[in-house]
């Protein structure tokens, strides 16, 4: 069984067998397309345009456009393992499905650090997300590891897998603090030296401090380095 069948296969499980449970389940996907350039040793920036669309959702499967992103990130390599980022992205939803369009400000912090053919990551981000009437302070932490699948090189035309971890705080004047926890898994291929495909699942448990709300995403991208 080939890894895409394969993945849609648990996301097809997964949607049965929380529809047979509960009813706060949604299963969504997410399509990406980011290009990334990098000017010298130390800076790199990345442009990305994201869709999101349900695919399952009121016990029922279906299909319904939920929003769309375009996100920039500026990266700046302080050495081989730190790196400091600035991100702003707009989210498009107002004339999709009717919800709030969002401005969304990003400072991030990443180290990494390699074993051999492990490479492990450590996120830090702080959000601002300008909503219609509200912003909401968002702090997330994630931890990261990824691999080639053969051997402790990756070549072109080889596979790896990328899994991580990732906990997000919630705070705003007219919200309760909200606590996140994102679960994901994902393969990629390096088609070429310049382009590189992925595909995964995402499972999030939101708002588990207050009322949980799950979601499972079926993840594919498209990575282009120029």
């Amino acid at each position: 069984m080939s890894y895409t069948r394969y993945l849609l296969y648990v996301f097809t499980c997964f949607v049965g067998i929380q529809s047979s449970a509960q009813s706060n389940f949604e299963g969504l996907g997410e399509s990406g397309f980011a290009l990334n350039k990098r000017f010298s040793s130390h800076y790199k920036f990345n442009f990305a345009l994201r869709s999101r669309y349900y695919m399952y959702q009121d016990d029922a499967l279906s299909f319904e456009n939920r929003q769309l992103d375009f996100v920039h990130f500026s990266t700046l390599n302080l050495d081989y393992n730190n790196a400091l980022s600035l991100g702003v992205q707009y989210r498009l939803r107002a004339s999709i499905d009717g919800g709030s369009n969002e401005l969304r400000l990003t400072q991030q912090f990443n180290y990494t650090k390699s074993n051999q053919a492990l490479r492990f990551g450590h996120r830090v981000r702080f959000e601002q997300r300008i909503l219609d009437e509200l912003t909401i302070f968002r702090s997330r932490y994630r931890l990261a590891l990824d691999f080639p699948l053969n051997g402790e090189k990756l070549d072109v035309g080889e596979a790896y897998l990328i899994t991580s971890m990732e906990g997000l705080l919630s705070i705003g004047a007219k919200i309760k603090p909200e606590l996140d926890h994102r679960t994901t898994s994902q393969i990629g291929w390096l088609i070429s030296e310049t382009l590189k495909l992925q595909l995964g699942l995402e499972y999030r448990f939101e708002a588990f401090n207050i009322k949980t709300e799950e979601r499972l995403f079926l993840l594919t991208s498209a990575i282009l380095k120029i």
